[in-house]
């Protein structure tokens, strides 16, 4: 049943579109080239900020500088129980969501999909946003440069969400070992 309502689903808006269009006495094809142009007026305005960010994003993956990051930083991540293995993908998400995708890729190839850091990576991944990324696409595409009161928000909630959500997998997993006795 749910794959026949899959199917039918995005012809039947379409249809509901050019009745709407039709009833209101709209120019349904004018409308659609209009919002391609404004599409593409869009895209053209915010592409100088995602060159920056992707470049900024590549120099630093591909440098040395997380590494010496992560190491200048694992007295503080050690002392607040933030895995090591995790910091990494902590770093990258706020940033680029294609590099912490291959930082969730080396984890689960490391430590294996069932592992409490796979599983941990999973959740990190699905359940946070490419903050810099979003504000960027965002503010640039309505010219919006002013934009730190949302950023501090942003990386106020990211920081507070990496540890809730360490703490209740931490949770979840050890009852799931005591329970099961494994």
């Amino acid at each position: 049943m749910l794959d026949i309502i899959s199917i039918v689903m995005v012809p039947f808006m379409v249809f509901i579109i050019l009745v709407h269009g039709y009833i209101k006495g709209i120019d349904i094809y004018s409308a659609f080239i209009e919002g391609a142009k404004e599409g593409l007026k869009t895209a053209i305005n915010i592409m100088p900020y995602l060159i920056a960010i992707f470049i900024a994003v590549g120099i630093f993956r591909g440098s040395t500088a997380l590494d010496m990051f992560i190491h200048l930083l694992s007295p503080i991540t050690n002392l607040l129980g933030l895995p090591q293995e995790i910091v990494p993908l902590v770093l990258i998400r706020p940033v680029s969501g294609s590099g912490a995708l291959g930082v969730v890729k080396d984890i689960i190839g490391n430590y294996g999909p069932d592992s409490f850091l796979g599983n941990l990576a999973g959740i990190m991944m699905g359940s946070s946003e490419t903050i810099f990324y979003t504000i960027t696409l965002y503010f640039g595409s309505i010219g919006i440069e002013d934009y730190g009161h949302t950023l501090k928000a942003a990386l106020i909630s990211y920081i507070i969400s990496i540890f809730i959500t360490i703490f209740i997998y931490g949770i979840i997993y050890n009852a799931q070992f005591t329970l099961f006795n494994i």
